[in-house]
């Protein structure tokens, strides 16, 4: 096959795969990730502190306080934009790709139960910083989660080209819609 077919087959495929993920509204993550991480905060909090666990309910107790692990906890969202951002970085090879998305998922699903964590200390230690601790994590902390654990990966893996720019890129010279 011809090294130019090659090409813009992988990049279709890689857009297609990004595509069929976001469907169904980012269940593959939610699925993955729901039971593992409310499992993971659970043990982790476990070794400090008395609790209990019902669903996707950990209970402090004695206290009676709970901390409950929304679809918004999970960040399903954030496991989607790092996997945008690898598949839409041309030229890695496929088993270097399997490693960027693992080493990129485990990283912050790592960075995500500390930050549960931290929250439920605070939680249950009724802090007066929990209300804002909560919404700086939400708005600001998991976006730069993703930020730096992509550009991590980038200086790590020696990543040269730029997610979906190299693509673009890449179409219109071979369009010929660009000066070469």
């Amino acid at each position: 096959m011809e090294e130019e077919t090659k090409n813009i087959l992988n990049l279709v495929l890689r857009y297609v795969i990004l595509v069929l993920v976001a469907v169904p509204n980012l269940y593959l993550f939610y699925k993955l990730f729901t039971p593992i991480t409310i499992q993971a905060v659970y043990y982790s909090l476990k070794i400090f502190f008395d609790v209990s666990i019902s669903g996707n309910a950990i209970s402090f107790n004695p206290s009676c306080l709970s901390i409950e692990i929304i679809e918004a906890c999970i960040a399903g969202s954030a496991y989607y934009l790092l996997l945008l951002f690898n598949l839409s970085t041309p030229n890695i090879e496929f088993k270097k790709r399997i490693w960027l998305i693992l080493a990129a998922f485990s990283s912050f699903f790592v960075l995500n139960i500390v930050r549960i964590f931290v929250l439920s200390v605070l939680l249950l230690n009724r802090s007066s910083f929990f209300d804002f601790s909560h919404r700086l994590s939400w708005y600001v902390i998991s976006t730069l989660m993703v930020v730096i654990i992509w550009f991590a990966e980038v200086k790590f893996f020696k990543i040269k080209d730029i997610p979906v720019y190299s693509d673009i890129n890449y179409l219109l010279l071979k369009t010929n819609l660009t000066d070469k």
